[in-house]
């Protein structure tokens, strides 16, 4: 085998040095050297991020003692998202990690509460959720620590501040023989085939390498501007294409779960860390300016601010290849999906797993590029139609904005995943899907789509048996959750972060 000998990364921040730290994890005894490229005056996106459950795995995959990084990040727990005023004003539901009840026989679990309800049962779906009732709360306990009781199949992510995230990692990263190189890049060299060759600095270095990895944010210098990879537009159906961002300090306790509130032109998400909480506002700049976006997130927000705010503008979408000839594209440099299911860390992660999986050697065989764009467009796809599902399915229609939502023309593969559900509360399921059947049927249920009818195997369960369960469970779960501690007790006993120290 031709082995690469050097991969080049181009930009830093979490993308770049995710991709460092899972690159020296492997390849920490050679044979491939990795070198990033970064510069301290191009600043990061991220001031206070909220993950989804694989972060984690990635944490435990690389070594990392989970209680020393939540302590150096300043990180929270997430128990997942609470969504309010999005299917009408007033509305709230939540969106949980981990599992929604337990299968009755070989009948899950939702199908059983489908047949519950049409029978007149008096309950609500995530009555059923772990995660749900302890987010709602305020309380947390690892479900690993509290295995054969009610909470053992809830699931959990954090809330992390990106930079120190970033800091973290480059430590790793640097401890497992990464070179960092300090330089803004000015030039790229291709090579004879169109590959690329070298990165040219400001001040005349190069950094050549036989593979890159663009990290490079969204001037996506070496797919898009140097590649010329054309971008898949997605703005027909996610009208969102700014942001305003800024932290502050926390007023009371930090809430286990990440809170994403429909506003007049978009939807304002606030991300409880230790001792402070990254906020903002994700709006439509055709019904909105950016000093009426800043004014209406600053009248909001709880807590002093401590940093920002800043303004972010973005287009939805992705590049048609994230992998062309010896070059991959990792973070905003390949795409952009809004943050609504926090799934920006994730498709780093994702991307850098299946760049492992068909790891190239020298020549780059383009059927392992084809396989990775395949994947990896699929896994974009998936989560796009998932955030168009939230505004495709909402009610209001107060606004210019959410009355645009009703002429969107949604993706039809959406389409046909509803469809499929409200015929019977049937999921498409792929091998590789990041949302599973919990995730689609509490999203679903949050903004009133329900299924026409339950699959019909569930009538071979008596329906005293059913109702039953459903009237013991749920208060079961609640009595249950009362006895644990706060979020906040929780992590000052087990994870305590120093106290947030403003910069000077």
């Amino acid at each position: 085998m031709a082995h690469l000998n050097k991969i080049v990364i181009v930009g830093g921040g979490s993308a770049g040095w995710i991709c460092a730290a899972m690159l020296s994890h492997y390849f920490q005894n050679g044979p491939t050297q990795v070198e990033l490229v970064e510069s301290e005056e191009i600043g990061t996106i991220g001031v206070g991020e909220s993950t989804i459950p694989p972060f984690l795995q990635l944490i435990r995959t690389l070594g990392i003692n989970e209680q020393e990084f939540i302590q150096e990040t300043q990180a929270a727990f997430k128990l997942g998202i609470r969504f309010e005023n999005w299917r009408a004003k007033g509305d709230v539901y939540y969106h949980p990690f981990g599992q929604i009840g337990g299968p009755l026989e070989v009948n899950e679990f939702y199908q059983c509460w489908l047949r519950a309800k049409q029978n007149g049962h008096p309950s609500g779906l995530q009555d059923f959720a772990p995660a749900t009732v302890m987010a709602d709360a305020g309380k947390f306990m690892l479900p690993s620590k509290a295995q054969r009781t009610m909470i053992a199949n809830a699931n959990y992510a954090l809330h992390i501040d990106a930079r120190l995230v970033a800091l973290y990692l480059r430590r790793f990263a640097e401890a497992r023989g990464v070179k960092r190189t300090e330089g803004v890049v000015t030039d790229v060299v291709t090579r004879p085939d169109g590959g690329i060759a070298k990165v040219i600095l400001r001040d005349g270095r190069e950094a050549a390498g036989d593979f890159f990895i663009d990290c490079s944010g969204f001037r996506s210098l070496l797919i898009g501007k140097t590649l010329g990879e054309p971008f898949r537009d997605w703005t027909d159906v996610l009208l969102c294409d700014r942001a305003v961002a800024l932290q502050t300090e926390n007023v009371g306790a930090p809430h286990p779960y990440t809170l994403a509130q429909a506003q007049d032109f978009g939807w304002r998400w606030r991300i409880p860390l230790q001792h402070r909480s990254g906020n903002g506002y994700v709006f439509c700049s055709k019904y909105l300016s950016d000093d009426e976006a800043v004014a209406a997130l600053v009248g909001q927000v709880q807590g002093e601010t401590v940093l920002g705010p800043t303004i972010i503008p973005f287009k939805t979408g992705m590049r048609q290849r994230l992998w062309v000839r010896n070059c991959v594209a990792i973070g905003l440099a390949g795409g952009f999906i809004e943050p609504l299911e926090s799934t920006a860390l994730h498709l780093i992660y994702k991307g850098m797993d299946y760049l492992l999986r068909f790891f190239p050697d020298l020549d780059a065989d383009p059927t392992l590029a084809a396989e990775y764009n395949r994947r990896m467009t699929v896994d974009y796809e998936e989560i796009r139609d998932f955030i168009v599902l939230h505004y495709a399915t909402t009610k209001r229609d107060d606004t210019p904005f959410w009355r645009a939502y009703q002429q969107v023309e949604i993706p039809e593969s959406l389409r046909e995943r509803i469809a499929l559900f409200k015929a019977a509360g049937v999921l498409r399921d792929g091998v590789d899907d990041m949302f599973r059947a919990p995730s689609w049927q509490s999203v679903m249920e949050g903004m009133g789509v329900r299924p026409d009818r339950y699959q019909q195997l569930v009538d071979r369960i008596p329906l005293s048996v059913i109702m039953n369960l459903m009237d013991k469970s749920a208060p079961m779960l609640a009595d249950f959750v009362a006895t644990l501690p706060s979020h906040e007790e929780f992590l000052r006993t087990h994870c305590p972060a120093a106290p947030f120290k403003r910069s000077a």
